[in-house]
């Protein structure tokens, strides 16, 4: 079964993979969605795939390292495209999150990807 949190993270970016004339080599923000998916049995002592909470403190430090910071500025974040974001969310919380099966992000309502390791 598969079970999800989602939190919201605002940053600023600028996309350094892209010609000089597209709108995203410039600075701009994002209130970016972060969807974590978790996999796994459904325990049957408590009823849970994951306790909810466990996912809340895993992400407490990823979301304190990209909230309202300018994502160009973090290691491994240079070009911060949606999808440089989800996997370095991944390799922030896979040690942390093992039963961690997807990291979704989405950038606008009808825009985002999704990273499954």
């Amino acid at each position: 079964m598969d079970a999800y949190c989602e939190f919201t993270l605002a940053a600023g970016r600028r996309l350094t993979g892209v010609p000089e004339d597209h709108p995203c080599a410039r600075v701009h923000g994002h209130t970016f969605r972060v969807r974590l998916t978790v996999s796994g049995p459904v325990d049957p002592r408590s009823g849970f795939v994951v306790d909810f909470g466990d996912v809340q403190r895993a992400f407490a430090p990823v979301h304190e390292a990209l909230d309202h910071r300018y994502l160009n500025d973090i290691p491994g974040l240079e070009n911060p495209t949606s999808e440089h974001l989800a996997a370095w969310i991944w390799n922030a919380l896979v040690v942390t999150l093992p039963p961690l099966s997807a990291v979704e992000i989405t950038e606008t309502g009808s825009s985002g990807v999704v990273y499954r390791g």
